[in-house]
């Protein structure tokens, strides 16, 4: 079967999961064509080269560590007709030279309104459709709940109405709507070949530089060791060590941890969980996925959830780590394997 795959550039998340997929369908001998933009083409390009056409996609902007609504919209609308020239040039190029049957969209719109277009089947692969096709089990503050109805009306309208939803999640989900799957989280290779230890130090995953007080924070709890990546430079500060990207260097510095710090990003604490890592999550502002990931952790036991970093809250964290490691100590699962199951059996089933 020829597939059209797509995947958004925002956050590498979409791509390692993607990857795993993709690596998938073509040994199952199907033809895959993928579309990305920005650094998941990049990421997907060098593993797949040849099948990966570069698109311009839509990007968040930031503003000390919360997402800036304003400058996300300017920033996209400043770059709209030129990306729509691009988009449509490779629209044209993908059916004049592909042909497509089926579409699989990881929360991507080029890939769903392709086919929409040509009537295409889809089926959507993400971790996000959760908000709008289930009944989350966790308590929404007030000053939540306009983020979860704007959350929920985004990732509604995103990509209605496709053939089958396959969602990713860690915790458990309750359906509300039919054609609807939920398998664990998907790994990546690094991930399931990693093995475990008990380091002295916590991983730090910053996505937003602009959170400038992290380092002096950090420093406020000099008893303990922070290897942090997001900076994308290496540099010392006392127990707090920067360090450049590097996709090894950072799983193994994961796998070596005695606990995570990070946002509230699905990807990275999915691998935290199953390489049972104790986390301290602290949500993105006007995200409202990323709260509802940071809430879920700390039901399970698995970490806690903070709406700052601050010295008082990471000592509460790490007060309690070794709690946390024995509740993750029963978290086990093979996502990658249902998920190929639940599509190997879709697939031939599908149509319009």
């Amino acid at each position: 079967m020829k597939i059209l795959y797509g995947v958004p550039g925002e956050g590498l998340g979409h791509a390692t999961r993607s990857q795993v997929i993709i690596r998938h369908l073509l040994q199952q001998n199907h033809q895959v064509q993928v579309v990305s933009s920005s650094r998941a083409f990049e990421l997907l390009n060098h593993s797949f080269p040849g099948c990966v056409h570069e698109i311009k996609g839509f990007h968040l902007a930031y503003n000390n560590a919360a997402v800036s609504k304003l400058k996300t919209f300017t920033n996209n609308l400043k770059s709209a007709p030129e990306n729509l020239r691009v988009n449509f040039n490779k629209y044209r190029k993908i059916q004049e030279e592909f042909e497509p049957e089926l579409v699989i969209s990881d929360f991507e719109s080029f890939s769903y309104f392709y086919a929409k277009y040509h009537k295409l089947p889809i089926i959507s692969i993400d971790n996000m459709q959760i908000m709008s096709r289930g009944r989350l089990d966790i308590k929404i503050p007030e000053e939540q709940k306009k983020n979860f109805q704007i959350g929920k009306n985004i990732v509604r309208a995103k990509v209605p109405r496709c053939q089958h939803y396959l969602i990713t999640s860690f915790f458990p989900a309750f359906l509300a709507k039919d054609r609807t799957t939920v398998v664990p989280p998907i790994m990546r290779e690094a991930i399931l070949k990693a093995q475990p230890s008990n380091g002295p130090h916590v991983l730090v995953y910053q996505s937003s530089t602009s959170q400038k007080n992290l380092i002096s924070t950090l420093q406020e709890l000099p008893l303990e060791t922070f290897r942090v990546y997001g900076f994308n430079k290496s540099e010392t500060h006392g127990n707090v060590q920067l360090k450049a990207f590097s996709e090894q260097g950072f799983i193994d510095d994961l796998a070596s941890a005695k606990a995570v710090l990070t946002n509230g990003g699905f990807s990275l604490i999915s691998e935290a969980i199953y390489l049972h890592k104790p986390i301290c999550s602290i949500p993105l502002e006007n995200q409202f996925e990323q709260f509802m990931n940071a809430a879920y952790l700390q039901k399970l036991g698995y970490g806690r959830h903070f709406d700052t970093i601050t010295p008082d809250n990471l000592r509460a964290f790490l007060y309690d780590v070794n709690n946390y490691k024995l509740n993750l100590q029963g978290y086990h699962q093979n996502g990658n394997l249902e998920l190929f199951r639940a599509l190997d059996t879709l697939l031939p089933t599908l149509h319009c």
